[in-house]
């Protein structure tokens, strides 16, 4: 009875320090656990604010990409209106240019016909005068008056023939200003 008692105790005492030895286990692992837990906790804080974070960063970049698309846009359209009115102003000039253009052709054609026809009109009347000199030498009155009378001719030829040279140079400053204003917008249509 002794010996089965004092066996009985020796497995009481053991099974007392095994129990002892899994609760201190157990404690231990419920403080690993505790603090797995805990880390956890904070991981999930970060996570949230992580994504609240990068929620708010795509809400951001959306508007930002919108008032980008917007922005670009308006751009585009005031450069193609720009551009419309550029290219109207270009070419009001190009025809304006082109009239211009004619106008100094005609007066230019204008001009030469006046000088020929002012030079044969001098060689016709010395010819004349010439010709009446030899031959009506009595009627000297009667050839005075009419050489006046074409000297008078002839100056009103000289002041048609400065007119039109008056209107030629006029036209040539006009082209020239023309050709200046063309060939600076051809320079501001080629920077934009």
């Amino acid at each position: 009875g002794v010996f089965l008692y004092s066996h009985l105790q020796q497995k009481v005492r053991n099974a007392e320090a095994l129990a002892q030895k899994y609760k201190q286990q157990q404690e231990a692992m419920s403080a690993q656990l505790q603090v797995v837990y805990e880390h956890r906790s904070r991981l999930e804080r970060s996570l949230q604010k992580e994504r609240g974070e990068h929620k708010k960063t795509k809400e951001d970049f959306l508007v930002y990409k919108l008032e980008a698309q917007e922005a670009l846009n308006k751009e585009k359209q005031d450069s193609m209106n720009r551009y419309g009115a550029l290219s109207s102003q270009h070419k009001i000039l190009k025809n304006q240019h082109e009239d211009v253009k004619k106008q100094l052709l005609d007066l230019q054609l204008q001009h030469n016909s006046l000088k020929l026809e002012h030079r044969k009109t001098l060689e016709t009347h010395s010819q004349k005068y010439a010709q009446l000199q030899q031959e009506k030498d009595s009627e000297v009155t009667n050839l005075q008056d009419t050489v006046f009378k074409l000297r008078e001719e002839s100056k009103l030829l000289r002041k048609a023939h400065q007119e039109v040279h008056s209107q030629l140079l006029s036209a040539q400053v006009i082209n020239k200003v023309f050709v200046a204003t063309w060939d600076n917008l051809s320079l501001r249509s080629g920077a934009s």
